[in-house]
């Protein structure tokens, strides 16, 4: 995969392929966005850029250091996550550790800490001493959803990329070029994304369309004066956690939908265009 095959974000891929060009890599990164739209597949590109061993601004994905980064045991690339809730202490000082020794293939050594919100305080102290004392060869970059969560001393000592929501129309190309959805299915499933490629992959596997299709139907049949029916209807979300939520959030887009049309009359501003 090129820079290229990366959908939407050309302004933040212009921004990684300039400091490659240049040789100027900040020490440390914060890409931050909403969930799956795209930071951890940008994030892993660019660590495969910049160990490619034919020196470009992209990778070429046939050298050996690029074959070993598309298989996942490359050396010099890392990722660390939450063991459990958090990412602990002792996940720190093993990369820190790591650090101290020169990457294997001569070239940077990347750290990738996915969900860096999520690191507990005494992580998240140790990682600030790493990011306060740089080493040339070594590299970090900090996914999160949540900025705000993470303390401002390590905010401030790290170069930031935002990844905006992507719009309806790429989402919806995606589905069907990679997924081969039809058009009616894409378009529905990216407006319902929030701009999240990876959310609406998961919706593909969820059958959501399926889903929302049931509770729109039996949202019908309440009547507006019986609370039997309004009971019967929330006790069909069930108990398991997440499912209540992603039913909750096709309600929330239904009512929304209801307050968009109510003030402007405008069907290509709904969610559920059908």
């Amino acid at each position: 995969m090129s820079f290229n095959e990366i959908f939407g974000h050309e302004k933040q891929i212009a921004i990684l392929k300039s400091v490659i060009e240049n040789n100027r890599i900040p020490h440390a990164y914060l890409f931050y966005g909403m969930p799956g739209v795209g930071k951890h597949t940008t994030a892993s590109h660019f660590a495969r850029a910049l160990n490619c061993r034919q020196k470009g601004t992209d990778a070429c994905d046939q050298c050996p250091s690029c074959v070993k980064a598309i298989h996942g045991n490359h050396p010099d690339i890392i990722t660390v996550k939450a063991d459990g809730q958090f990412i602990r202490i002792k996940d720190i000082r093993d990369i820190q550790e790591r650090m101290t020794f020169k990457p294997f293939g001569g070239g940077r050594r990347i750290i990738l800490v996915v969900d860096a919100d999520r690191m507990n305080i005494e992580a998240a102290n140790a990682l600030l001493k790493t990011l306060e004392e740089p080493s040339p060869s070594n590299n970090m970059i900090l996914l999160t959803s949540r900025p705000h969560m993470l303390p401002m001393t390590i905010l401030s000592r790290c170069q930031h990329v935002r990844f905006n929501p992507l719009s309806v129309v790429l989402v919806a190309s995606f589905l069907k070029e990679r997924m081969s959805l039809d058009d009616n299915s894409a378009n529905l499933l990216a407006s319902s994304s929030g701009g999240s490629i990876g959310r609406a992959q998961e919706m593909t596997k969820e059958s959501y369309i399926d889903m929302r299709n049931e509770m729109l139907a039996e949202l019908e049949n309440i009547l507006a004066n019986d609370p039997v029916s309004i009971l019967s209807f929330a006790d069909n979300f069930g108990k398991d956690k997440s499912g209540v939520m992603k039913k909750l959030d096709i309600l929330k887009g239904c009512y929304r939908d209801v307050l968009v049309f109510k003030e402007t009359e405008d069907k290509r501003l709904l969610i559920n265009q059908d």
